[in-house]
């Protein structure tokens, strides 16, 4: 996938190619001279000033949000490519890409089917545990509304999460297990006593209460052993601002990287989002983001 060429300091598009830069690890990359600023610019490709290969850094990223801890990609990347790599900058290239791509992808509407299956699960960060509130569109498995909180369960953040559902559609029905707050949020949200448009009101709440039906949520809680056990991988998050961003990155590898095992298919094509990435899709979605 290709991006447009336009100056970097100026945007314009009024350029004529100016040599090479010599680069260690990337290689030649070819300069251009602006003709409205006269600027000297490099292409920005979604790697602007990278000093590594962009197979290589969207590789650690893959790896890294699938098994790998930062430490275990840099020690990979030492015995079979020959390139020294800190874990740090492993760390820092999942951080700085997940933030880039997650803002491309919010900008776009998946088709659901409307059938959501919400839940909550205990995340470990230091030493306390962090709740994270998370929905998944059946047919397709695409999650489609999270919310990462550092307190325990309450009635706020259940509303808030009940919020971040409904702006992504409008489902058929949301199936949740028989959490106390979980009614009450949904009357807030739903069905309002305020709300006279009686046709609104068609989102049905189906209560899983587990001590009668014997049944788990299973339908969430596939997805939720699956975030676990990569968070089991990282030995619990550090710090409130990194763990979010790592759980975008979690919720990302889901929905547009890894196929699910059931369908054999990516979450974002069931939903009608047929992406141009290639096979290489961290590096097909950061080229899309930087159109």
């Amino acid at each position: 996938m290709k991006t447009e060429i336009k100056c970097v300091h100026c945007g314009s598009k009024d350029f004529v190619k100016e040599g090479f830069r010599k680069t260690k690890n990337i290689g030649k990359i070819q300069k251009y001279r602006c003709h409205k600023c006269h600027k000297i610019f490099t292409n920005d490709d979604g790697f602007y000033r990278m000093r590594n290969n962009e197979k290589i850094i969207t590789m650690s990223i893959d790896m890294y949000l699938s098994n790998l801890s930062s430490r275990k990609m840099r020690n990979q990347l030492k015995r079979h490519m020959e390139t020294k790599i800190s874990h740090v900058s492993v760390l820092d290239w999942v951080r700085k890409y997940v933030l880039k791509v997650n803002r491309f992808v919010e900008g776009l509407k998946p088709v659901l089917s409307g059938k959501v299956y919400a839940d909550e699960t205990e995340i470990p960060c230091q030493r306390r545990k962090d709740i994270f509130w998370c929905s998944v569109d059946w047919d397709t498995r695409f999650i489609n509304a999270t919310l990462y909180s550092p307190h325990s369960q309450n009635l706020k953040d259940a509303t808030a999460f009940m919020k971040e559902i409904k702006a992504h559609g409008k489902p058929k029905y949301i199936q949740t297990d028989a959490g106390v707050f979980y009614p009450s949020a949904f009357r807030k949200v739903f069905n309002p006593k305020n709300n006279r448009n009686f046709s609104s009101i068609l989102v049905d709440h189906r209560i899983n209460n587990v001590s009668k039906t014997g049944k788990h949520n299973v339908r969430i809680e596939t997805v939720f052993m699956k975030i676990k056990d990569r968070v089991k991988d990282f030995r619990g998050f550090k710090a409130l601002w990194s763990a979010t961003i790592l759980m975008a990155g979690i919720i990302l590898q889901h929905n547009f990287i890894e196929a699910h095992t059931t369908t054999n298919k990516l979450p974002c094509e069931l939903a009608s989002l047929n992406l141009e990435a290639g096979v290489n899709r961290w590096l097909g979605l950061i080229r899309l983001a930087n159109c």
